[in-house]
């Protein structure tokens, strides 16, 4: 398959196609797009399935997860009359590491071999033999202890350092995600954290410029990303999102999930207002039939429900963004966007914990998505492929074996190497 070696994805080129798999816990989607003038991307096949086989970003059952990925595959190709060999794939586990290295210039200009140096001088960090590398993101460089520098090439200085952002992933969850898709016939072109590629889409210049954190609520997992000057800087995962909420329905009104869901769906809100004890609501009771077994129940009990697992989420989002060091880069800018941001009155219930300004973020570079394909539900796939066209050489780092153990970093300097 295609992570076996070193592999270097092909660069996007104009009237190229470039093929999007975000392997989700509700759904699984694939986008086929064409690249055009300018780094342009325009959809030309959306294909998506109800995920099964997937918990938490996961792959629990093989088969079940090859057939959904296989079917989202097909209906993207039909609708895009091509095959497809190739794919990019979102992980959804992300864990963040930051480190610093510093080598010797001795006063002289530096030179590409000298970042290089820096960078693969950063090997002697172990992560362990359980985790996979996905990405290896220069965030900035210094000389002589001033930071803040972004190409140090032709400068002078004694000392030059550089603070990088690795992202890894549980080895074990991305050999089954390799392997799934291998069974589809398909190649993984690379592998990008579900976090990077929300806020790629999500996130305008601006955002990623000054500094601001994107959420992306999905239905097993909530993902976090901070970016700044242009760079993703700390990414993490809480195992929490829209499924749970839903579960939450079906314990606390004893309803069956899918009615559970649809409730949610229909008349689910993150925030009570006084309307909701008038409104009554049909509630399908577990092994009664539907219209015999239905309780007739106030709007308010459903979204007492719904209110506090909301609100644990975003507590949990705040208390992360707190102990990572980055909650002043961030400021008050917070984009929220995932299938599960959805619901009414949910930014409002963000802002109000998060005490920042939220807005609901959508897929804006990206042409040929309708409104219904082109909604907070298809960030983390629309991200996929921008990712590829704006950080080509960025995609072969997770092409090694993954979790090789004490190779984790030789993995990065033959990246380094090779694209440096």
């Amino acid at each position: 398959m295609g992570f076996n070696g070193a592999k270097k994805p092909k660069r996007a080129t104009r009237g190229g196609i470039i093929a999007a798999l975000d392997v989700g816990s509700t759904k699984v989607c694939c986008l086929i797009a064409r690249v055009e003038d300018a780094g342009g991307v325009r959809i030309v096949g959306i294909g998506h399935q109800i995920a099964t086989g997937v918990r938490a970003g996961a792959i629990i059952d093989m088969e079940a997860a090859e057939t959904s990925i296989g079917a989202a595959v097909h209906a993207a190709e039909q609708m895009a009359n091509e095959t497809i060999r190739d794919v990019i794939v979102n992980v959804s586990s992300p864990i963040s590491h930051g480190f610093n290295a510093e080598v010797p210039v001795s006063g002289q200009e530096v030179t590409e071999s000298d970042v290089r140096r820096a960078l693969a001088h950063a090997r002697s960090l172990q992560v362990g033999p359980d985790q996979a590398l996905v990405h290896a993101i220069p965030v900035g460089f210094a000389l002589d202890g001033s930071r803040g520098i972004r190409d140090p090439k032709g400068m002078y200085g004694e000392r030059l350092g550089v603070q990088a952002h690795v992202i890894t992933s549980p080895a074990g969850a991305v050999r089954n995600l390799q392997t799934c898709v291998a069974r589809c016939h398909l190649d993984i072109e690379g592998l990008v954290a579900s976090p990077y590629a929300s806020g790629l889409a999500c996130l305008v210049d601006d955002e990623m410029e000054m500094g601001s954190a994107c959420i992306d609520m999905g239905g097993g997992t909530t993902t976090i990303s901070v970016f700044s000057e242009g760079t993703l800087v700390w990414s993490d995962c809480i195992r929490l999102g829209g499924n749970h909420v839903t579960n939450d329905i079906a314990r606390g009104l004893t309803t069956p999930v899918v009615h559970a869901e649809r409730m949610k769906t229909l008349h689910g809100s993150a925030i009570n207002s006084p309307a909701d004890e008038r409104e009554m609501i049909d509630v399908p009771q577990v092994g009664e039939e539907e219209r015999l077994g239905a309780n007739n129940l106030p709007k308010s009990y459903l979204v007492r429900i719904i209110q506090p697992r909301l609100e644990e989420i975003f507590e949990h989002v705040r208390s992360r963004l707190e102990h990572s060091g980055y909650a002043k880069l961030v400021g008050r800018r917070v984009v929220l966007t995932g299938g599960a941001s959805q619901l009414p009155g949910m930014r409002e219930l963000a802002q109000l914990i998060l005490d920042k300004q939220v807005r609901i973020g959508r897929p804006t570079r990206i042409t040929g998505l309708n409104e219904a394909q082109g909604g907070p539900s298809y960030s983390t796939a629309a991200g996929l492929l921008l990712h590829a066209v704006r950080n080509p050489a960025e995609l072969p780092v997770a092409g090694h074996e993954a979790g090789a153990g004490t190779g984790f970093f030789g993995r990065v300097g033959l990246w380094l190497r090779e694209n440096l």
